[in-house]
């Protein structure tokens, strides 16, 4: 019984989720907003924080005076901390230089391990936060001195590997030791937050689910898709490479999972009859003005699990209490029988 009552408070400390690494970002809750790349997702973001959470913004393919803006922007509606994103689809250097002299509380980087840039942003105290898709990217971060790593299933939606998040997270952990890891892929609520605890990830990284949120600036028919569609409806856009930005340092990989699209199809089934001349400018051109759900709408197989478009703050809030009710439920499932 002595015994049982320890488990029980052991239990009781988890459901404050509060973990390390919410300590070493400077959050409330161990939860963070994907980046979503090229769209602005400034107001988003900042609810995100103001919430708990961890805020990120993209910075892929907009021109640097854009970012600037946007910078400027989340710091009027927030002084939380909030994570930068780059990736090497391309890496834009200047950007890069803008971002670490702007000092965010993070940078947070995927499709390749770099460790120039991390010692370049650890130079500004700026913490490091690496997405892998492969243990071997694991390991390369791990060698890199990345501050915290994300282990992203091949559930996620954007750009990514295949091995699934159940493996992938354990897989990462073992390797990790005392750096802390976050989940990523397939996870939408509380039942995902804590799954990932259990195995031992100290929080996760959600996209799909913030995409059906009021204040991401994509179109609402981009997120009533991802209401109504179900996990076989998003599909890896293999043949994509034809049409996205060219990788720009060695060692990158990821390829999209997006709602199915003409374009996605035609991508898949044959994608030499994808003309990037034409395609190129057309499918840019709807993103940067904050379109293009009908070209390549990058969504996850956690579409399954969003049922409606809420409020930032209220997906953190509902996220953070179902975790609380599934670990207390899996406690009372683990004890002793009558």
């Amino acid at each position: 019984m002595a015994a049982r009552r320890r488990t029980v408070a052991s239990l009781l400390e988890v459901l404050m989720l509060t973990t390390p690494v919410c300590r070493l970002l400077g959050i409330d809750a161990p939860i963070v907003c994907a980046p979503f790349g090229p769209w602005d997702e400034v107001d988003l973001a900042a609810a995100v924080c103001r919430a708990g959470g961890l805020g990120s913004l993209g910075t892929a393919v907009r021109p640097l005076p854009e970012l600037r803006e946007q910078w400027a922007r989340l710091r009027r509606l927030t002084d939380r901390p909030f994570a930068i994103n780059h990736t090497t689809r391309p890496l834009d250097e200047e950007a890069f230089q803008a971002t670490v002299e702007e000092r965010p509380a993070a940078i947070s980087f995927h499709l390749a391990v770099p460790p120039d840039l991390i010692a370049r942003a650890h130079d500004a105290g700026i913490l490091w936060i690496q997405q892998v898709s492969s243990r071997g990217q694991a390991e390369e971060a791990l060698r890199a001195g990345a501050d915290v790593i994300v282990a992203q299933g091949g559930e996620a939606g954007g750009q990514g590997g295949d091995v699934g998040t159940m493996v992938m997270v354990p897989d990462v952990v073992d390797l990790a030791g005392e750096v802390p890891v976050l989940a990523a892929g397939g996870i939408a609520d509380g039942r995902g937050l804590a799954a990932a605890l259990a195995l031992g990830a100290q929080g996760v990284v959600m996209g799909t689910r913030f995409l059906a949120s009021v204040e991401m600036s994509v179109s609402q028919a981009w997120k009533d898709r991802v209401v109504a569609s179900g996990a076989a409806d998003t599909v890896k856009v293999v043949g994509s490479e034809r049409i996205l930005p060219p990788f720009n340092r060695p060692g990158s990989a990821g390829v999209p999972r997006c709602l199915r699209t003409p374009l996605v199809d035609a991508l898949r089934e044959d994608p030499y009859q994808v003309d990037p001349a034409e395609t190129v400018p057309r499918v840019m051109a709807a993103i940067l003005a904050g379109g293009g759900e009908e070209y390549l709408p990058f969504t996850g197989q956690s579409t399954a699990l969003v049922h409606e478009v809420l409020p930032a703050d209220e997906i953190v809030r509902r996220t953070v209490k179902e975790a609380e009710v599934a670990l207390a439920a899996a406690a009372h499932a683990i004890g002793p029988g009558p």
